[in-house]
């Protein structure tokens, strides 16, 4: 696989592979572990949230919509998040499924059980996995760009996957226009939180090593946060910006440089 540097962003050099365009931070000694924590959530790192608990009312109206978009692809069935959060996807998907998580951030995983969530503790693995039975349907929400190694961990979700099971994805799109006109100013391009950089070729010669197919891929609408935009925006602009007003308010967005993906298992 050859690969080149296409640019250093915040002290990482960012690599991207020749054939199919995935890209990836060499950020060898980044910790997920000890980063992905309840700062994370609060505000209190620059790349992260400024109040995700806040939003709660907002993000449940986005994922009240992925849910309606994966039932499209499986009705009914035992799902699994990775990357839960505080759970805000998952009260939406218990309405139709039998639900379970696993997360990173204790604080997260916490508060998750604490709402009669079934959501462990920690990296996702094949002790985790086995824990939780087969599903039928795995989502990754702006949750791969995050792993340190992609590969081995949907290798392990495709394994416990029932047949003919999905596995869900959305992420950044490096191969969009908007990636490729903005560069190392993309507003997704934040090492070391984001680790990948995919595109839809990638995606799917990463599916295809472990014996699924894309099914279907779109760049859909998103109602976000406004404080999550303030936020980011404040990042870019080195300046503080937000409002806790703002994090009740949702704004419709749409830069078609994100993708969804759904990965589906043969019966």
């Amino acid at each position: 696989m050859l690969q080149h540097c296409l640019y250093t962003k915040a002290g990482y050099d960012i690599w991207q592979c020749e054939g199919c365009g995935l890209g990836r931070t060499d950020a060898a000694s980044f910790d997920p572990e000890t980063y992905y924590t309840e700062d994370y959530f609060s505000g209190r790192r620059a790349d992260g949230y400024a109040d995700y608990l806040a939003t709660e009312h907002v993000l449940r109206r986005e994922f009240a919509g992925t849910v309606d978009f994966i039932r499209r692809h499986r009705h009914a069935g035992r799902l699994l998040e990775i990357g839960c959060a505080y759970g805000f996807f998952l009260q939406e998907a218990r309405r139709h499924f039998e639900v379970a998580g696993i997360e990173l951030a204790e604080d997260a995983a916490e508060h998750c059980r604490r709402n009669g969530l079934r959501v462990l503790t920690g990296a996702v693995d094949e002790e985790k996995l086995a824990r939780l039975g087969r599903m039928d349907v795995i989502v990754l929400l702006d949750v791969i760009e995050h792993l340190p190694d992609p590969h081995a961990t949907l290798s392990l979700c495709a394994r416990h996957l029932r047949p003919g099971g999905i596995i869900v994805v959305t992420t950044g799109d490096f191969g969009s226009p908007l990636a490729r006109l903005t560069g190392a100013s993309w507003r997704l391009m934040t090492p070391p939180q984001h680790l990948w950089f995919f595109t839809p070729v990638s995606l799917e010669r990463l599916s295809a090593r472990f014996a699924m197919y894309v099914e279907a891929l779109d760049h859909p609408w998103k109602i976000v946060p406004a404080s999550l935009v303030l936020f980011q925006l404040g990042r870019m602009f080195s300046r503080r910006a937000g409002a806790p007003a703002a994090s009740a308010i949702g704004i419709p967005i749409n830069l078609f440089d994100a993708m969804r993906v759904v990965l589906r298992r043969a019966p």
